[in-house]
Parts: C-alpha cells; sequence; structure tokens
C-alpha cells in the first residue's frame, strides 16, 4: 500500500466553516481526481465540517489522506467535542437539515470517529477511488 502524507487545513475558529474555501482546497490538493470522486471527497468534507460547526462548536483541523494503491481517501476532521455523531436515521423530508449522515453512508466505504488523545474526536470517512458506491455521472 503506497500512502502519502496527509494533506491538512487548519482552521480558524468562527461562526460558520469555510465551506467554499474547503471545496477550492480540496479541488487543488487532490486535481487529478476523477470528477465524480472529488465532488465526493468535496460533499463529504464539507459534510463533515457542518456536522462539527452545529454539533460540536467548529473543527480545529480536516486532513485528506490519500492511498495510492489501493487508491481511496480518507478524510478526517477534528473537533473538541467527546460527542460521539448520531446513528444514520430517516430524515423528515419536511426538516431543513437531519440527511448528511445518510449521505455520507451512501457515498463512502466507511464512515466512524475515534476520540483524540487529550480530548474531541476525529470524525472521519473513506472514499474508494477504484469503484463508485452510487450512480457515475455520465
Amino acid at each position: 500500500m503506497t500512502v502519502e502524507p496527509p494533506l491538512t487545513l487548519d482552521l480558524e475558529p468562527g461562526p460558520v466553516p469555510p465551506l467554499v474555501a474547503v471545496r477550492q482546497w480540496a479541488a487543488r490538493a487532490l486535481s487529478d481526481l476523477g470528477e465524480d470522486h472529488l465532488v465526493a471527497v468535496q460533499l463529504i468534507a464539507t459534510e463533515l465540517l457542518t456536522n462539527a460547526y452545529e454539533h460540536a462548536g467548529g473543527a480545529h483541523q480536516l486532513r485528506l489522506r490519500r492511498d495510492r494503491e489501493p487508491c481511496r481517501i480518507v478524510i478526517e476532521v477534528d473537533d473538541g467535542s467527546t460527542v460521539q455523531p448520531a446513528v444514520v436515521r430517516e430524515a423528515d423530508p419536511r426538516a431543513p437539515g437531519g440527511r448528511g449522515l445518510a449521505i455520507m453512508d451512501k457515498l463512502t466505504g466507511d464512515w466512524g470517529s475515534r476520540p483524540r488523545p487529550g480530548g474531541g474526536k476525529t470524525v472521519w470517512a473513506t472514499i474508494d477511488c477504484t469503484s463508485y458506491p452510487w450512480e457515475p455521472c455520465p
């Protein structure tokens, strides 16, 4: 397995996550990744960040780790909360939110969280670059 050093984005504290900047950063960092997989990485990264800001008071760092053989991207977000992510549930169609974990579950090969030494947690997700758990764009 060929593992590259993680690409790291330190995040400034603030009231809202820098979603556009994160999408642009990921696009530059993974410019050779296929479009469908890149969009999936961007979507999952912004979903993890949004959850960290909404449920954990913000995020400290975002990492993208790329494994070349086999090709996969691991997306990690660190936050200061010890509360683990909720379980995937069916969202009320009238509710403005509540679909993020279901989307992550469909687009990723696996996801979860782990405690961080010194407090907080890392929420992570993997995207397999060799296959599609979704229907790819034509």
